[in-house]
């Protein structure tokens, strides 16, 4: 059974950076891609970016496009997420998850079956 575990959150100020992580355990990323969801405080859960099995095709919602960078080491089994130029609105709860596909990620999230327990983002002044 699969198993993810994120980190890397924090409380940051407007305009910082941080680089959220996933580990995944019991498979490999071989077999999967990953997404990571964010939900905000009395907000529904929302997509904001998927990487592809392969890696070379990568998912982003308009609101972090140029500004968050999703990656993965096969390697390590480890997915990151870079924020960049944070803002208030960022903040919530960051959530990775595997799925059957990046495409439409953000509207069949009830697809995505493995989920890890989420890490809580902050930016504030």
């Amino acid at each position: 059974q699969l198993q993810l575990v994120e980190s890397g959150g924090g409380l940051v100020q407007p305009g910082g950076s941080l680089r959220l992580s996933c580990v995944v355990s019991g498979g490999t990323l071989y077999n999967y891609p990953i997404a990571w969801f964010r939900q905000a405080p009395g907000k529904e859960r929302e997509g904001v970016s998927c990487i592809s099995i392969s890696g070379a095709i990568t998912y982003y919602a308009d609101s972090v496009k140029g500004r968050f960078t999703i990656s993965k080491d096969n390697a390590k089994n480890t997915v990151y997420l870079q924020m960049n130029s944070l803002r208030p609105e960022d903040t919530g709860v960051y959530y990775c998850a595997t799925g059957p596909a990046c495409l439409d990620y953000d509207r069949k999230m009830k697809t995505f079956h493995s989920w890890g327990q989420g890490s809580q983002v902050t930016v504030s002044s």
